[in-house]
């Protein structure tokens, strides 16, 4: 198979859309205050720890470098990462039951249902650090939050997937394109894990609907999911036993907040001083674990505040909302949203400036510099207001010293719907401008070639990469949220996320970005920008196979550079376009295409570009079986990335040249143009071209008769196709495996791959090679007959008759 290049979006529109004086001004003045506040009830899950108000819990992830930056390697894996398992009080018999469901006999999918801010959460954790301790999850256990009520959105069901692959060791890199592919890698990891080292334990906390977790339920028996959810989650499809859980008994609900008082200081007299008031206190409370927690911080907070004083409070109606005298129509209780309006209450005015702020970030946590942002203070001022935020448990650093606060997403929404006061417009403009900047500045560092000169923001790609791992979510999250406000801003962030969402292949993400920008850049009336938005959202369309709509959104930016006569990019988008051309085996139009943006790229001196364009020019010819040609324009890009330093190129360009050398038959320069790339391909560290190399290197072998040689390569790839969830690819290797293992007479083994290779390509609906995988199927199996040789099969399968060279 081919590597090709797609061009993200052109260098020039980005820097004059983004980086122009009148952007920022517009991106300063063109708001038009917030739009209403979501109006929904105030809801609560459980708690992490006792002392927390927030109920997002952070999947422990040890992140990696991607294949295009430094350190690259094997992912390590983060299969021990529940948070810390809370106190409990009352919860003896429900804990019971939920270690007899993840016992080996018990349910392989449990959802923990209730009330919001019932414990659900402290419950799950409980239960399942209970459950590893009594060693029934020796494979390990993963955390993944749901936030399926967040107003910013829910963790979409493709997002929850793609973070429970990273943190089994999967990397940004290797991710499959497609959701069905990413699905088999995730059940086969699972599978393998439990073969290695036994079950898994997954907790998936905060569900909100059966969609968020039918991807996640794991296929092998011995694996248990536990979900919490505020609705019990029940569907045909979705066999999961469910644990309802109510409020505390008073005794329980009382001694939850004694025991927290006790923790923070053991001579604290106040509960049993005036037990009476702790009963009245938690009454008001509704004895809901969330709301106790929080009126125990208001305690451990000010030591001397009488018991009996925040009785008094919480009795006052013109302090709590008017729900909380009744449940709604789910029974959920509001008394949560009391506790909230208390803790706030005893604010600062500063530190409740910021609280207000911080709900304006649309994403789930925010670094010290977004809030500073927010905040519009120093970084050490601003600190020292978080702190205050996380003392009243209204927000949290997790973990403790990442820099990185979350709130829960009720008490978000709590804050969201606080009378809004001048100001917070700008704070918004201010948040906006500080992620667009910034992302402009790592992307900046993805783009530069070795020795080239970058923004000084960050040290090198690596901590560029780190900050964009960091933000993704909110970086994600703010297009949809801010598009109608503040259109100027999102283009400018949108344009800068291409590269990154490209090569960290998050496509889900880069649909929903390239949409914003479009619709952003028409809000503006930016035609240059709109043309490098619908660039990006066709490469984002490409990657999931969606040819037909990739190559309408190519041919409408194409349109717009024409119109502006702007030829950087037209260059870039005519580029990409001739990729997509490819895929559908439209070569003479790929091919005219490719041609357009070398001379395009030519007349702009972009040497880097043109190198890029001739190699995909060179994957034309080879599809149109024009080898000489492509021998040519393939020995031409590799001379640009060698004098550019452009080590990734060169072994995508090598590799490329290696299968047009097959085309005319010369084998050894073939194999050792494919081992070359294969060199530098595992020395960036790069399974899938790798895997992909390994498959062309096999084919070339084919030709020199080294049969055992190639069958050890097809392999090799297969497992890397299979390890990354790569069904398509797997398809086309067993076809060439096949040849390789008719040519070597292992007859029954070449017809079972053929099958295979049939089967994939049917179940892709790829018409054009499953007809070749049936044509090489029903050769082998006349052979198999026949049990003979016959001259004309062995040129056949040489020539590509399944598969082939490059397939």
């Amino acid at each position: 198979m081919s590597d090709r290049y797609d061009l993200e979006k052109a260098d020039a529109a980005k820097a004059d859309t983004a980086k122009r004086p009148e952007a920022k001004a517009d991106a300063a003045t063109n708001g038009q205050g917030p739009s209403d506040a979501v109006q929904q009830e105030a809801r609560a899950s459980g708690q992490g720890r006792i002392n927390l108000a927030g109920r997002d819990q952070n999947i422990t992830q040890i992140e990696t470098q991607n294949v295009w930056g430094p350190g690259s390697g094997p992912a390590p894996r983060a299969l021990a990462s529940l948070p810390p398992a809370p106190r409990l009080t009352g919860r003896e018999e429900r804990t019971a039951e939920l270690l007899t469901a993840l016992a080996p006999d018990g349910a392989g999918v449990t959802v923990v249902t209730g009330l919001p801010g019932v414990g659900k959460t402290a419950l799950a954790l409980q239960a399942a650090h209970r459950a590893v301790d009594m060693g029934r999850f020796p494979g390990g256990t993963l955390f993944v939050p749901l936030r399926g009520y967040d107003p910013a959105g829910a963790v979409s069901p493709e997002q929850a997937l793609e973070s429970l692959l990273r943190a089994l060791g999967v990397r940004d890199g290797d991710l499959p394109p497609t959701v069905e592919e990413q699905t088999g890698l995730y059940q086969s990891e699972l599978a393998r894990r439990a073969e290695e080292r036994g079950p898994i334990l997954i907790v998936a906390d905060d569900a909100s609907s059966p969609a968020q977790l039918r991807l996640l339920v794991p296929a092998h028996p011995r694996h248990r999911l536990l979900a919490t959810s505020r609705d019990a989650l029940t569907a045909p499809d979705l066999r999961a036993r469910l644990l309802p859980l109510d409020e505390l008994d008073t005794e329980s609900a009382t001694a939850l907040i004694a025991i927290a008082l006790a923790q923070v200081r053991p001579d604290d007299p106040r509960a049993a001083e005036d037990p009476h008031a702790l009963e009245q206190v938690a009454g008001h409370c509704g004895r809901l674990p969330l709301a106790l927690t929080i009126a125990a911080a208001l305690l451990t907070d000010d030591p001397g505040l009488p018991i009996a004083t925040l009785a008094d409070d919480l009795a006052d109606a013109r302090t709590r909302l008017k729900t909380l005298q009744h449940e709604d129509s789910d029974g959920r209780s509001l008394a949560v949203q009391a506790a909230f309006d208390l803790s706030y209450r005893r604010l600062k005015a500063r530190d409740a400036r910021l609280f207000r702020r911080l709900s304006l970030n649309p994403g789930p946590d925010l670094s010290l510099k977004a809030a500073t942002s927010l905040s519009g203070w120093k970084e050490r001022e601003t600190r020292t207001s978080l702190a205050a935020l996380v003392r009243a448990c209204l927000i949290g650093e997790q973990p403790t010293g990442s820099g990185r606060w979350r709130a829960h997403d009720l008490i978000r929404l709590y804050a969201a719907e606080l009378p809004r006061e001048a100001g917070e417009e700008a704070a918004l403009e201010r948040l906006l401008l500080h992620y667009a900047v910034t992302c402009d500045a790592a992307d900046d560092h993805l783009r530069a070639l070795p020795g080239q000169p970058v923004p000084d923001l960050f040290a090198d790609q690596a901590a560029a990469l780190t900050w964009l791992d960091a933000e993704r979510a909110n970086l994600i999250a703010v297009a949809p949220h801010t598009v109608a406000n503040h259109p100027q801003g999102v283009l400018h962030l949108t344009l800068a996320l291409g590269v990154y969402l490209r090569q960290g292949r998050h496509f889900h993400d880069a649909l929903v970005v390239g949409e914003h920008s479009i619709w952003a850049a028409q809000a503006l009336g930016d035609r240059k920008g709109e043309g490098s938005a619908a660039n990006n959202l066709g490469n984002a369309l490409q990657e999931v196979r969606r040819y037909d709509d990739a190559i309408h959104a190519y041919t409408q930016a194409v349109a717009i550079h024409r119109e502006l006569g702007n030829r950087h990019g037209e260059g870039a988008t005519v580029n990409n376009l001739g990729c997509a051309l490819q895929e559908v085996r439209r070569y003479d139009d790929a091919i005219e295409a490719h041609t357009q943006a070398v001379a395009i790229h030519r007349e702009q001196n972009d040497r880097r570009r043109e190198g890029q364009s001739l190699s995909n020019l060179g994957n034309s010819f080879q599809q149109a079986q024009r080898y000489d040609e492509a021998i040519k324009t393939h020995t031409q890009a590799l001379a640009i990335c060698r004098e550019l330093g452009d080590r990734h190129g060169e072994g995508a360009t090598v590799n490329n040249l290696g299968c047009a050398l097959q085309g005319v038959q010369r084998y050894d320069d073939a194999i050792a143009a494919h081992t070359q790339a294969l060199a530098i391909h595992r020395e960036l560290g790069n399974r899938y071209s790798a895997g992909q190399t390994l498959n062309n290197l096999g084919n070339a072998l084919q030709g020199v008769q080294r049969y055992d040689d190639a069958i050890a390569a097809h392999t090799e790839d297969l497992a890397i196709c299979r390890e990354l969830g790569d069904r398509h690819g797997e398809g086309q290797t067993l076809g060439n495996l096949g040849n390789a293992l008719l040519l070597a007479r292992r007859y029954d083994d070449a017809i079972d791959a053929h099958t295979r290779a049939v089967a994939i390509f049917r179940e892709f609906e790829d018409r054009h090679n499953e007809e070749k995988a049936q044509r090489s199927l029903d050769g082998t199996l006349l052979e198999a007959r026949q049990k003979r040789r016959r001259p004309g099969w062995r040129r056949w399968f040489r020539r590509g008759g399944a598969g082939g060279p490059g397939a």
